[in-house]
């Protein structure tokens, strides 16, 4: 296959999957590079700001291919030998998979980022992937113009709070092929909550298995808690459910997860139309954090200048700026008080190293692609029939002991406060 034969088909297979406009032309090489990016909506439109910028800058056009199947579609690039220049990797489990087709980037371009966030990108002793967009996952969301912040965010205190009344919570479990994330990560949140960051550490390097008290307690403790909320979940898109916090009059009135995730239109006020409080109840201050890693896997000059230009701290700062995206850094030169939202700068402040929080990487993005989409399937199966509990967990023991478990060290896992 020629390289032009390769460019269109990968073209071709973007605009397959288009969420939004992708170039593909056919200038010369050396003035080019290829993204592949999972992004839609106003997450993508953020990301775009950034780019415009490094495009009118260094006169490199820059080809996004934007896609809802980032795992499949990447898998087929790269084993078809046509692999984009840079891709946003889906999770730390597939940056280990990945790791012997990416290029090394160097030691110095992520000194200035946070832990756990900068260890994550090195796979052995070589740095591989930058973490350009970093986010918090323990929060609950409300609307204050409607409801209260729950009195306190521990399992018992929120399945008291909404028992099995119907609309309590925004519970939405669809999102094409990674269906069911919202539930594992909460499923996750709560036993780093309730357990702490030795069992969490041990659960994901497979010496707890998914079977265990632990474990099973915390699926269980979830299950309790949106009781009322399960009908049609796991068929309801996520951002659709979350829409209904601000709805008039509202169809749901809490809600669990990262701020991107919830999709609050820009126009909303930050204390007004919505608000959160972290699902850690005092005194726990560990957090579920997750990154967005880059990684390179070609040797384009062009993509090792984009690289470099997103990891540092004057892109950064735009790009968590930028209206509706809700981004936040892990670099340590983006601080809390650039952020012109306000419920960012208040999340923003708990990724700093002072911030007494103690951060764990979200579970399922630190597990092999196979295991966190049996997690996944898991969460879907669990939510009809809750019945299903001990048979869904032996068989997500016996994937993890086929499939493999988290590729990532336990000790790289979390980062106590400074």
């Amino acid at each position: 296959m020629s390289a032009l034969t390769a460019r269109l088909t990968r073209c071709a297979a973007a605009l397959g999957l288009l969420l939004t406009a992708v170039a593909c032309g056919s200038g010369p090489r050396d003035e080019r590079l290829t993204v592949m990016v999972p992004w839609s909506g106003d997450e993508f439109q953020a990301f775009y700001t950034v780019i415009k910028t490094f495009e009118e800058d260094t006169g490199v056009q820059v080809d996004l291919e934007v896609t809802r199947a980032q795992t499949q579609q990447l898998d087929a690039a790269v084993a078809a030998g046509a692999p984009p220049d840079l891709a946003v990797l889906p999770s730390v489990g597939a940056l280990n998979q990945y790791a012997g087709d990416l290029q090394p980037l160097g030691d110095p371009i992520t000194e200035e980022y946070a832990q756990p966030f900068r260890g994550l990108g090195t796979v052995g002793g070589r740095v591989l992937a930058v973490p350009v967009k970093a986010d918090v996952k323990s929060l609950i969301w409300f609307n204050p113009t409607v409801t209260r912040a729950p009195r306190s965010t521990s399992p018992p205190a929120l399945r008291a709070l909404s028992g099995r009344a119907t609309g309590t919570w925004c519970l939405g479990l669809a999102s094409g092929p990674t269906s069911g994330w919202p539930g594992a990560d909460w499923i996750a949140d709560i036993l780093l909550s309730q357990h702490g960051t030795d069992a969490y550490k041990k659960w994901l390097s497979g010496r707890l298995r998914w079977n265990s008290p632990q474990v099973s307690a915390a699926w269980r403790a979830w299950r309790g808690i949106v009781a009322g909320s399960v009908e049609g979940a796991s068929v309801r898109r996520f951002a659709d459910a979350a829409n209904g916090m601000t709805t008039k009059p509202p169809t749901c009135f809490f809600g669990h997860g990262t701020l991107s995730a919830m999709g609050f239109p820009d126009s909303a006020a930050a204390g007004t139309a919505y608000d959160f409080v972290t699902s850690a109840p005092e005194p726990v201050r560990r957090l579920e954090v997750s990154a967005d890693f880059v990684g390179r896997f070609t040797t384009n000059p062009n993509a090792g200048r984009l690289i470099t230009y997103l990891s540092g701290a004057e892109a950064q700062r735009t790009w968590v700026n930028e209206p509706g995206g809700y981004g936040f850094s892990a670099n340590s030169r983006v601080r809390p008080e650039e952020y012109a939202n306000s419920a960012q700068r208040r999340i923003a402040a708990m990724l700093r190293p002072d911030s007494g929080h103690t951060l764990c990487f979200s579970a399922a993005d630190a597990m092999t692609p196979d295991l966190s989409a049996a997690f996944y399937r898991a969460v879907l199966d669990y939510t009809s029939d809750e019945s299903l509990l001990r048979t869904l967990l032996d068989g997500l023991d016996q994937v993890r002991s086929s499939r493999g478990g988290s590729p990532v060290p336990p000790d790289q896992l979390c980062a106590p406060p400074s």
